[in-house]
């Protein structure tokens, strides 16, 4: 796996939203498309968040009127980032290490480019040839 890197396994199709994307339409987006984060970016696309399906209980918990609370609100900020060329054992270690299911991939010019998830992990993992012992 150390020959192996993030920008080989991350997802480029990337459901987006804003920092004043409402949570409401956030979770629809999610639901739609099957995923289980969002990336939050800026009008720059550089990142300025991530909104997972784990800050959804936060939003219930708490009872705010999901129509009207920004993303902003529940995102989190401190979001630790791969770029596409880390190895994905750096990667699958942060990972585990942070209890994280995502991990947006980034660019410095181009901002955020991608993403890994556990289930990127997975896929490869489940096709990689083991040598025989």
């Amino acid at each position: 796996m150390d020959d192996v890197f993030v920008g080989q396994l991350m997802s480029t199709d990337l459901h987006t939203v804003s920092p004043e994307t409402l949570v409401e339409e956030a979770a629809q987006k999610m639901l739609t498309n099957d995923i289980g984060s969002v990336v939050v970016v800026g009008s720059d696309n550089q990142l300025a968040g991530i909104l997972t399906t784990t800050d959804f209980v936060s939003v219930v918990a708490e009872r705010q009127p999901k129509d009207e609370t920004p993303v902003k609100t529940y995102m989190t900020t401190d979001v630790i980032t791969a770029t596409a060329q880390d190895s994905v054992r750096d990667v699958a270690d942060a990972m585990v290490e942070h209890g994280f299911h995502h991990m947006p991939v980034v660019d410095e010019t181009e901002g955020v480019i991608g993403m890994i998830s556990t289930t990127d992990l997975t896929a490869y993992l489940s096709h990689a040839q083991t040598p025989s012992p």
